[in-house]
């Protein structure tokens, strides 16, 4: 018997909406390739032209806003920790606590398709700490960062 958890095969976006409460145009995980629970995470973003943002970031040259990248690798995030947490349907939402060492190192633009990956680096009862890289398919790094973020029950 292994001590290594299995890897889960992945899931397409209605599974996505059953862990997560993000939904269009907020919702930026569009697939899970692969889950390790308690471990990591590889989910995918379809960088489409059609995205809100690029009508105003910017015109003549469309960049996906950095912003948007955290939050696509903090979605994917909070994918992992739910299904690891078996909360599924829970009605239990992911809230940012806090982000460190974002670094932006080349522009995401239309037709890209954004390799998110995020492992957790501590947990601790419904706080989790991440290290989270936003990657193209030629393996280079779009982005990375750590983050914090808290399970919790939605506001009454």
């Amino acid at each position: 018997m292994s001590d290594t958890p299995a890897t889960t095969g992945g899931f397409d976006v209605r599974r996505i909406t059953a862990l997560l409460p993000h939904r269009y145009p907020m919702l930026l995980v569009d697939r899970v390739v692969s889950v390790v629970p308690d471990q990591s995470i590889h989910a995918v973003k379809a960088v489409s032209m059609n995205e809100p943002f690029f009508q105003g970031h910017f015109p003549g040259r469309p960049i996906m806003p950095g912003v948007l990248i955290v939050e696509a690798l903090a979605q994917a995030a909070g994918v992992l920790a739910i299904e690891s947490m078996g909360l599924a349907d829970s009605g239990k939402l992911v809230y940012f606590m806090a982000i460190e060492g974002a670094k932006f190192r080349k522009p995401v633009e239309p037709g890209c398709l954004l390799n998110l990956h995020a492992e957790i680096v501590q947990a601790k009862r419904t706080i989790c700490k991440f290290n989270g890289k936003a990657l193209f398919d030629d393996g280079s790094v779009a982005a990375e960062c750590s983050f914090t973020a808290m399970i919790a029950d939605p506001p009454a």
